[in-house]
């Protein structure tokens, strides 16, 4: 059906959420922060949420996140601790940890014989580099596109321009943007001009952005996709 597919990586593909929360917990352990770092959590996942959202809207940039996230946490929550190295040992804990979803390999094993595909991802390029590197990821995609490496994110159209300069058909009536979210991955396709499939896990209601197709498991993706 589709000849072109594109596929988001964080929260769609790889279990972003237990990355970051293996993340966290070394990058406490690392500053010393031993009792009550997981009480801390929830004030780094709103600082780095709000500052990811700034992104999608063109007002920060990945390294910006980088950079910027724990000298917010830190002077948040008032712990003794150096912004600059948390920043270096949670990227480093962002590309070692986390692993695909079930069925996400299976899913890119049964596309790739059949399509050219796309890995379009917002993120710092070292960690998401390192866990398409870890998780053997780079045979299975024609194109990687990631944010903090070209300057664009998600939904810029921008960044889908580049992706297709990167692939052999450019024909863009016969692609499709596979993602979590309907902010980046399903307006930015949307915007590019492109089908999309929303991968709804959570049973979310997509308001007034209207993906071409919707699916609640990564197995309707390949039904979807005509594949598998």
């Amino acid at each position: 059906m589709y000849s072109t597919v594109l596929f988001d990586l964080d929260h769609m593909l790889l279990d972003s959420d237990e990355s970051e929360r293996l993340a966290f917990a070394a990058t406490m352990a690392a500053a010393g922060v031993v009792d009550g770092a997981e009480e801390l959590f929830p004030a780094y996942t709103a600082i780095n949420r709000a500052m990811w959202a700034a992104v999608e809207r063109g007002e920060m940039t990945p390294l910006d996140v980088k950079a910027r996230r724990f000298e917010d946490f830190v002077d948040q929550t008032g712990i003794t601790a150096d912004p600059a190295q948390m920043a270096g040992w949670f990227v480093h804990g962002l590309g070692a940890n986390g692993e695909l979803y079930p069925g996400a390999l299976e899913l890119l094993e049964a596309v790739r014989p059949t399509a050219q595909t796309g890995l379009v991802t917002n993120g710092i390029g070292e960690v998401q580099r390192a866990r398409i590197a870890r998780l053997g990821l780079a045979p299975f995609f024609d194109a990687v596109s990631i944010s903090g490496e070209l300057g664009v994110a998600k939904p810029s159209p921008e960044i889908f321009d580049h992706t297709f300069s990167l692939l052999a058909d450019s024909d863009r009536d016969g692609a499709v943007m596979i993602g979590d979210s309907l902010t980046s991955d399903m307006a930015g396709g949307i915007a590019a001009g492109i089908d999309t499939v929303w991968f709804n896990r959570h049973g979310g209601d997509s308001g007034e952005v209207e993906p071409t197709h919707e699916v609640s498991s990564i197995g309707e993706i390949a039904g979807v996709l005509g594949v598998g």
